[in-house]
């Protein structure tokens, strides 16, 4: 694979970033300062998709920043993988700011040039991380985000959300210090080289099998973010925030960043064939899906929609971290396709349950029967996103559902393929209830007049797009699916 040097990715990464300068001094010209949001959204995505050609003819663009000490540098490298998640994030940025701008204005929230600026940095931390080059640069980046999104957490700065952010920066911070910062400087210590990611891996031959055991441990629980249990109750304890830093939260920046770290470690810092040799796939696999099956089974019993999409979300991200670690070329894929194609259906719900909140005031599930009535276009966009979401056709998660149980069924993870059949069954118990009894209730049981009232234009218009995005990703898959296959390709074909 050809390899090429450019600043790019810096510039992709830093722009967001340098965003906060006009949104604070612009705070007092909401227009202005939105307009800035906006600017530094599209001119993000435009980078983005301007190194897309070069990646997907097989080059890589790289750029050292600083080489602290030798071996040890922050320097960002984009690859298929890393690519893939970029182009959510920054196309998902720019409809959660629109969809910001209903939601904010809508309910006259307060401190929201302080919103937005925090907004931006965590952005750019995101595509930090996407765009890493080495295990170093990667963690900073994930560190930079848990503490940009923090505020976030706190907006509301009510006793439930300090207590909903004193949990999220404790599971946050004490995992990733307590867990991948000591892993960090062990393997820096073994190697004695440095620590850019490879399409083979880097350990191999430097540790023996219970040191990578207890390594691969150490950086899949250090990565709280992806959701796994046991340290998973930051998540649905963040749902204190506004529905816009939900929607951040778990489809487009915070969660996604964990999942993406386990993927970046299992394939670039041990390497596929290092995984199966060892046999280490198994184990990551078994905590997969005890997280998968028991966060489906809490989603059930939630009345509170932010939260039964939190609990969704913890599973979601485990289909993810299950499909690595099958170790198949289909699971592989599936596995970085699902980030992807869950971010577009996630942030649909979550657009939509904040849509509710702010035309109804309503945030319990059972006080939604009969919303159809009143607000037709969100939740047909919901009945749209849980489509996705469940992996049922017409949505983009068909895809991504589909390849990861054909990786089930190819590596002979037939264990695995019970897992996602009954979380698929699982899936749809607590999603389709919603939007059936929202238009099909009897008239006697609705709680809503046939009286259309949806939620701010901006708000709908966004929640339009992202479920729309889901149905043409089922059509098209693309370019998510080149580059997913791309890179499961690298790593797999890499020794």
């Amino acid at each position: 694979m050809t390899t090429i040097e450019s600043f790019t990715p810096v510039w992709a990464c830093i722009v967001s970033l340098l965003a906060v300068i006009p949104i604070v001094f612009l705070g007092k010209s909401p227009n202005l300062r939105e307009g800035s949001t906006f600017v530094a959204g599209f001119i993000k995505l435009a980078l983005v998709v301007s190194m897309l050609p070069t990646i997907l003819s097989g080059t890589t663009i790289e750029y050292t920043l600083w080489e602290i000490v030798p071996n040890l540098k922050i320097a960002f490298r984009v690859d298929g993988l890393g690519m893939l998640f970029g182009l959510v994030a920054s196309s998902l940025w720019i409809l959660t700011s629109l969809y910001s701008i209903g939601y904010m204005r809508g309910l006259k929230e307060h401190s929201q040039t302080r919103f937005y600026a925090f907004f931006a940095v965590s952005l750019s931390a995101t595509i930090g991380v996407a765009f890493s080059a080495n295990l170093f640069t990667l963690y900073l980046f994930y560190e930079m985000l848990s503490l940009a999104t923090y505020p976030l957490v706190t907006h509301h700065q009510d006793k439930e959300a300090r207590t909903g952010g004193r949990t999220y920066l404790t599971y946050l911070l004490s995992t990733s210090i307590g867990f991948v910062l000591p892993a960090l400087i062990y393997v820096f210590i073994k190697t004695g080289s440095s620590l850019d990611f490879s399409s083979n891996g880097f350990l191999e031959g430097h540790i023996g099998s219970s040191e990578a055991v207890i390594l691969l441990l150490l950086l899949t629980f250090g990565f709280a973010k992806c959701g796994l249990m046991p340290f998973h109750s930051w998540l649905p304890g963040a749902m204190v925030a506004p529905t816009p830093v939900s929607a951040l939260l778990h489809a487009v920046a915070v969660v996604k960043v964990g999942v993406f770290c386990i993927l970046r470690v299992d394939t670039g810092v041990f390497g596929i064939e290092y995984l199966i040799t060892e046999n280490l796939g198994a184990i990551i696999s078994w905590i997969a899906a005890f997280t998968i099956v028991v966060s489906s089974l809490i989603a059930l019993t939630q009345d509170n929609l932010k939260r039964r999409l939190a609990f969704s979300t913890v599973g979601q991200l485990s289909y993810i971290i299950l499909g690595v670690s099958l170790l198949t070329p289909q699971g592989l894929t599936g596995s970085m396709m699902h980030i992807s194609m869950h971010a577009f259906g996630k942030i649909t719900l979550f657009f939509c349950a904040g849509a509710i909140f702010q035309a109804t005031g309503k945030k319990y599930i059972s006080e939604m029967v009969g919303l159809g009535n009143r607000m037709p276009i969100t939740m047909i966009a919901f009945f749209i996103g849980s489509i996705s979401v469940i992996g049922l056709p017409l949505g983009g998660g068909f895809w991504s559902k589909f390849y990861l149980l054909w990786g089930t069924v190819s590596g002979g993870h037939f264990a695995m393929l019970i897992v996602l059949l009954i979380s698929s069954f699982l899936n749809a118990a607590y999603f389709f209830p919603i939007a059936f009894k929202a238009f099909f209730c009897k008239p006697e049981e609705s709680l809503f007049e046939k009286k259309f009232q949806e939620a701010h234009p901006c708000s709908v218009i966004a929640l339009s797009v992202t479920a729309i995005a889901s149905i043409a990703l089922f059509i098209y898959p693309e370019p998510f699916f080149s580059l997913a296959e791309m890179a499961a390709s690298v790593y797999l074909n890499s020794n």
